[in-house]
């Protein structure tokens, strides 16, 4: 899969309309990842796991493009959202897997799913 940084169309939207307010903002996050010791890819799947316990399709689309941008696999991402099934429960993390998949794509899984057919 091609990784692409594509911002959507809402994003670059907020971007046009009120430019100052998202510079606050992306220096509020940059302040936060570096004021500890995690590593930009660490903190994208830690922010990709909140986004999915407040079911926010949009975050989970952004942090899972971020992670996979900063060189995440797919059973990075995927681990980082099952984690967190005790905590925010499987109809939750189930939507959040296939809204991280919207984004990285789910090669792997059909070929799963077909194999486990077979047999």
């Amino acid at each position: 899969m091609v990784r692409r940084n594509l911002k959507p169309a809402p994003f670059q939207r907020l971007a046009l309309e009120h430019a100052d307010f998202l510079r606050a903002v992306n220096a509020l996050g940059s302040a936060a990842q570096h004021a500890g010791p995690l590593d930009e890819k660490v903190t994208q799947l830690v922010q990709l796991a909140a986004a999915a316990a407040i079911r926010s399709e949009g975050a989970v689309h952004s942090h899972a493009r971020r992670a996979w941008d900063l060189g995440a696999s797919r059973e990075e991402i995927h681990h980082a959202l099952l984690c967190i099934v005790s905590t925010i429960g499987f109809p939750t993390v189930r939507a959040a897997l296939s809204w991280a998949d919207d984004v990285i794509g789910n090669s792997g899984a059909a070929k799963k799913v077909r194999r486990a057919r077979k047999s």
